[in-house]
């Protein structure tokens, strides 16, 4: 006791090495409590907890916080809320983001700085479910929201596409005030973009005071992600005239709109501009470039940018291994995917769907057999949907049905609609109406509402003169609410993009377009072309089928084409389903008669019609 009763500080000087005595001497202001040991055991408390706070301070080490977390429970120091906050933040900069939680539970009442820190690093190392429980959790037991708390949980939410609990944050975050933060608005505006509603991200964005790089991008990102391929270039013409200068999420954005309008001298001016806003050594803009103009029809551009790349990661390598798949050389594929093996690029499941897809266009049965099995046993990726999508897809295409049937069977994991989607491709190919009515039935129970699949099912029926069956599957569709695309192909004519739909009689040149594809039908029919009539899905007669097919939208857009461009130029096309089997046909044709290259883009691949023969050999 004595010894003890000697440690008690006194009004004599404190000795400098004494930290103990230091320590006390910044207590003096709190007066002992009558029992003196529960006050030296404070004390005591006290000095170590100032001891584990010094050591947070300086803690640069994973095992120095382990050391200090444990010292945390020994000592009973869990209501000091500075030391297990400082532990928490330090864990969260460790990547360590379970024992920050495990720490932050133990608060009695954490301050909002903690639990912004806890729902942002959730966020920011992509566990977005973890981040919106424990924002939700905020709401339900902690303090008042601010506005750091919801940009992360709006993040969140735009990364999971949860569109129902964004705009349960947009309305928290108008209660609370804080609907005019930039930064709020500009998490908002990316929320809405990526959950697909584009029109309300537009609506936020408008009424924002101020705008800054990243509320333009959200905006721009969301419009090409969305389809807007149009307004994302006139957005980042807008954003451009404002002195706002572009990062690289706007640049792979209007990069990939021109990839996707197939729109090359406008592809062709952003390359320059990438060029001269210094992003061209960026690996992930190049690749867009790449990829953009193998896109556009280019693809001898892009192999040659490829080559020029240095750095080429796995991205760069994939981009352009189904580059060549969809362009139809899927040898070229294959030979390239050795190349990144030999280079040491480790390839990722993306690389495998693209050497399988490719493999699909080009009919290389045997090649994706064994790629498929070399991706789990040499590479160690387990097949996913989509590598079960490909090798149906190549199956069916070479007509082996049943074989396709039973690998969906056999399947490791529950097949989509998709999957049985390309096994009803191959039954409209091949006329299997048994099996087509069958696998329809299946795709129906997982996705009654898909208007693709009915009309594949109309197709197979209209191949055999099934009326009453088309007429019933045209029901179906309308009862069940889905809702057929509309077919339309786009044109790139001096620094414009021009679109057709079926029957277009909406442009000013219409009447000299029909008149030219009237033209044409004669030199056609006596060169051999007959019309593939069973892809017109009606019991009409037969001259009003073939009036039909003469109009569908690619074969608008290339009288266009001839009507507007000089004798020998490339005519490019852009269509945003497949090409029918007539208009394949079609093509061949008018591509001989006015000795044009005329290149189309339907959904899946590329055509290069020359000569009267389509590179595709016709298997697509």
């Amino acid at each position: 006791m004595r010894t003890l009763l000697n440690l008690r500080p006194s009004n004599s000087a404190v000795a400098p090495n004494n930290r103990f005595l230091n320590f006390s001497l910044l207590c003096t202001s709190i007066p002992p409590p009558p029992n003196s040991i529960e006050f030296l055991q404070s004390k005591f408390t006290s000095q170590i907890a100032f001891g584990i706070s010094s050591v947070l301070q300086r803690c640069t080490h994973l095992n120095r916080l382990k050391e200090a977390h444990a010292k945390i429970y020994v000592y009973g120091l869990q209501h000091y809320s500075h030391i297990v906050t400082r532990s928490a933040i330090l864990y969260i900069s460790f990547n360590c983001i379970d024992s920050a939680n495990i720490l932050f539970e133990k608060i009695p009442n954490p301050c909002s700085y903690l639990w912004n820190i806890m729902i942002r690093a959730y966020a920011t190392k992509g566990r977005f479910h973890h981040s919106l429980k424990l924002y939700s959790k905020m709401m339900d037991t902690g303090p008042r929201p601010d506005k750091f708390a919801f940009p992360f949980a709006l993040k969140s939410c735009a990364k999971l596409s949860d569109l129902q609990a964004g705009k349960q944050i947009h309305q928290h975050l108008i209660h609370y005030g804080c609907s005019n933060d930039r930064y709020v608005n500009a998490a908002l505006v990316d929320m809405y973009a990526k959950c697909g509603e584009i029109k309300t991200a537009r609506l936020v964005f408008d009424k924002m005071a101020a705008r800054d790089l990243v509320s333009w991008t959200s905006m721009i990102s969301g419009y090409a992600h969305n389809g807007y391929n149009s307004e994302t270039l006139e957005f980042f013409d807008l954003m451009r005239g404002l002195d706002v200068k572009p990062n690289r999420v706007s640049l792979l954005s209007v990069l990939l709109a021109c990839g996707n309008l197939g729109a090359l001298r406008m592809g062709e001016w952003f390359h320059n501009y990438v060029i001269q806003t210094g992003f061209e050594s960026d690996i992930l803009v190049a690749t867009a470039i790449m990829d953009m103009y193998a896109k556009c029809g280019s693809l001898d551009l892009a192999h040659y940018l490829f080559d020029q790349t240095v750095g080429k990661d796995v991205v760069c390598w994939s981009a352009m291994i189904a580059s060549y798949g969809i362009h139809g050389h899927g040898k070229k594929a294959i030979d390239l995917f050795s190349q990144m093996v030999i280079a040491d690029v480790k390839p990722n499941h993306v690389t495998f769907t693209c050497v399988l897809s490719a493999c699909s266009h080009s009919g290389l049965l045997e090649e994706g057999q064994r790629y498929f099995g070399m991706m789990s046993e040499e590479f160690g990726i387990a097949p996913m949907l989509n590598h079960y999508a490909c090798m149906v897809d190549l199956l069916g295409r070479a007509g082996q049905l049943s074989k396709a049937e039973k690998l969906i069977e056999n399947m490791p994991v529950e097949p989509d609609s998709s999957i049985w989607g390309s096994l009803l491709g191959a039954c409209r190919i091949y006329g299997d109406l048994d099996l087509g009515e069958r696998i329809a039935d299946r795709i129906f129970q997982l996705n009654p509402t898909h208007a693709g699949y009915h009309v594949l099912l109309s197709n197979i029926y209209a191949a055999k003169s099934r009326w009453s069956e088309v007429e019933r599957v045209r029901k179906m569709m309308a009862g069940r609410g889905a809702n057929k695309i509309q077919g339309f192909s786009l044109i790139e004519f001096n620094n414009l993009v021009y679109r057709f739909g079926v029957g277009d009689r909406s442009h000013p040149q219409s009447e000299k377009i029909y008149s030219l594809l009237e033209e044409l039908a004669a030199p056609m029919k006596h060169m051999g072309y007959v019309p593939l009539t069973d892809f017109v899905l009606h019991d009409i007669e037969d001259e009003a089928k073939e009036m039909a097919l003469s109009y569908h939208s690619e074969r608008l857009a290339i009288a266009f084409a001839l009507i507007n461009t000089s004798p020998g130029t490339q005519i490019r096309i852009t269509k945003n389903l497949r090409i029918c089997g007539d208009c394949h046909n079609a093509i061949k044709f008018i591509s001989k008669i006015v000795n044009r290259v005329i290149i189309v883009r339907d959904m899946h691949r590329f055509h290069h019609f020359e000569d009267g023969i389509c590179l595709c050999g016709d298997y697509w």
